[in-house]
């Protein structure tokens, strides 16, 4: 046997034992390949499921509501100052205290008014017989009709003086036109007041307004007798007030509408001046489907919305009513029961699976 013979038999050898090895290793190899690509498979799979929030579509109260701010007034509120001028001489009242309407505040100096009043009085008696004994002499014709009648006008003018001086010592008292709490006086026994003079300011707190302005597109939306609820700083509960008037016309410079409301403050525990924060009641719609707003997808100039049926995500297209800070209203295209997709709105198709991770 030659050299190349014995080479060639070599060979052979070697390529059978490495052909017969490759061969054995071929299905364990297949089968770690179609593990491989199930587990790719689940994979890919799992990755096509989105996780989701879903809610529960079921009637309720909704309310539309505008957010402004707004300030408490008084109800009344006036400036006290006597009608002349005169010495004051009695202050019958406590600053910061509660007063009625009627109530004496202040006098000034009246003595001679008095005084007036008294010589008066008691030229009246004379005057009232006189005209007595002169129409009994005009019945007997004893006298002529003028002198009856010149003794009756100073009848009358008299009663005229007394009830002028009566007018003129009303003026020197100061009393209350209205229920309310006067504050600090600023005056004292003895100063001489005139007509100019502040003598304390009255304020009357039951009920306040709040006073507030919309903006103009706002402004036939707001009737009388709407509800609105207000907070103050430093306070956690709510008040209740109801709009009672308007203004006449829309603010040219803000373009804004002043509306007042009335709150009963009937404890007198809110005091006018403050600032308040209002939430203003525009429309109330009972029985109203609402969903969130982020639940809404946008789409061609139509609104649209993901239910989840069948573990799967179905878009439906809506209708749209009065919306809030949150909140929408659905007119058309949902029912009480559907079960929307709240989360991750941008990633749904038709037909994606999902799984539900809060439902509400």
């Amino acid at each position: 046997m030659n050299k190349r013979v014995k080479w060639g038999i070599i060979i052979g050898l070697g390529a059978v034992l490495i052909g017969g090895a490759i061969y054995t290793q071929m299905p364990k190899a297949n089968e770690e390949l179609a593990a491989a690509d199930k587990q790719a498979e689940k994979k890919s799979v799992s990755r096509k499921v989105l996780n989701v929030n879903a809610k529960v579509l079921q009637p309720q109260l909704l309310t539309d509501e505008i957010l402004i701010s707004g300030s408490l007034l008084p109800d009344e509120e006036v400036d006290l100052s006597f009608e002349t001028s005169g010495k004051i001489m009695e202050i019958n009242f406590k600053e910061g205290s509660f007063v009625k309407k009627g109530d004496l505040l202040a006098k000034v100096n009246d003595r001679p008014l008095r005084a007036q009043l008294q010589r008066l009085t008691a030229q009246l008696k004379l005057a009232e017989d006189r005209v007595f004994r002169q129409n009994a002499l005009l019945e007997r014709d004893a006298v002529s009709q003028e002198a009856y009648e010149q003794v009756k006008t100073e009848l009358a003018t008299l009663n005229a003086d007394i009830d002028l001086v009566k007018a003129n010592i009303q003026q020197t008292e100061l009393r209350a036109p209205f229920d309310g709490i006067i504050g600090l006086r600023q005056i004292s026994v003895g100063t001489y007041a005139s007509p100019s003079t502040v003598v304390a300011k009255l304020t009357k707190v039951t009920p306040l307004k709040v006073e507030f302005a919309v903006p103009e597109r706002y402004a036939n939306e707001v009737k009388t007798g709407a509800n609105l609820d207000f907070t103050l700083e430093g306070k956690l509960e709510s008040f209740h007030a109801t709009v009672y008037a308007r203004e006449s016309k829309i603010d040219p410079t803000t373009h804004t509408l002043t509306i007042r409301a009335l709150y009963p403050n009937s404890k007198g525990e809110v005091m006018p001046g403050r600032y308040a924060s209002i939430r203003l009641n525009k429309q109330e719609v009972e029985g109203a489907l609402a969903i969130p707003s982020e639940a809404i997808v946008p789409e061609m100039g139509k609104d649209k919305v993901f239910l989840y049926k069948s573990g799967k995500a179905q878009p439906v297209e809506i209708v749209t009513g009065i919306r809030t800070e949150s909140q929408v209203q659905v007119v058309q295209g949902l029912q009480a029961g559907d079960t929307i997709i709240v989360s991750g709105t941008l990633q749904l198709r038709t037909g994606l699976p999902v799984t539900l991770d809060e439902i509400n």
